[in-house]
């Protein structure tokens, strides 16, 4: 199977049968992340914009298209309403698809969305949602004996953005190998890249020995943005003039 060709393909369909324009589409996920396994499947994530008209209905509308999900492709997507909404609240998926290294779709109307949605990034919010999702995952898979080792990378990889965030107060990059290169501690390095190299030949539910150095790591690491969260005021905007004007710009 080409993948990419099946993906543009249902792109297209997803257009034609929804009367949408898809202004960005994506892969999210592991093989954003640069760590898929064999077996994994295929995030595609996208953003599009219905007709004038469709916004200015009263009727309650639908802000979410489910396509399609089986063992090689999970396609959805998010009206272009709803994500502006998610860039104004500083929320942090929304940042990852526009921020993703792989990119099936796009137009120049998103290059002026990702522009606008710089300003509403906070630092307190982005920060806080990777923090949770580490702490979750940690405390879920990777306490027992023998864990899966896919589970590391939701670890790591959201520990490793909360230092990107404290150090650049910016979105943090998509890809872990940025992340590993910029802001992992040289002393782990050597643990993690041979726990990158396991990883990549492991199937989704192959388990190993946990490893307790990069545990410690996590146990430390989890305890100091949880205090540093805490001390932190929120610094999200309230401005809604810039996100509004290129919804303006998208609709006319």
């Amino acid at each position: 199977m080409d993948i990419n060709r099946t993906i543009q393909q249902k792109l297209d369909e997803i257009e034609q049968k929804e009367n949408i324009k898809i202004l960005h589409c994506v892969e999210s996920g592991s093989r954003a992340w640069g760590f898929a396994s064999p077996d994994s499947d295929y995030d595609v994530r996208f953003i599009y914009a219905h007709n004038k008209d469709y916004y200015l209905s009263l009727r309650p509308q639908k802000d979410y298209i489910d396509w399609e999900l089986n063992e090689t492709l999970d396609i959805n997507g998010w009206d272009i309403t709803k994500a502006l909404k998610l860039f104004h609240k500083s929320n942090a998926t929304v940042f990852e698809w526009s921020n993703s290294p792989v990119v099936y779709r796009t137009t120049d109307i998103w290059d002026n969305v990702k522009t606008v949605s710089n300003n509403y990034f906070s630092v307190k919010s982005t920060m806080y949602h990777y923090y949770g999702t580490a702490s979750s995952n940690y405390h879920q898979y990777l306490t027992d004996e023998f864990v899966k080792y896919k589970k590391y990378f939701y670890v790591l990889r959201p520990l490793l953005c909360c230092k990107w965030i404290e150090k650049y107060k910016t979105a943090p990059p998509v890809l872990f190998d940025e992340l590993f290169e910029t802001v992992l501690e040289s002393s782990l390095k050597d643990e993690v890249s041979k726990l990158v190299a396991k990883k990549v030949k492991m199937n989704e539910g192959d388990k190993g020995e946990r490893i307790e150095v990069i545990n410690e790591y996590i146990v430390k690491n989890l305890g100091h943005y949880k205090e540093l969260l805490g001390a932190m005021q929120d610094d999200r905007t309230g401005d809604w003039d810039k996100i509004d004007d290129i919804f303006k710009k998208i609709i006319m």
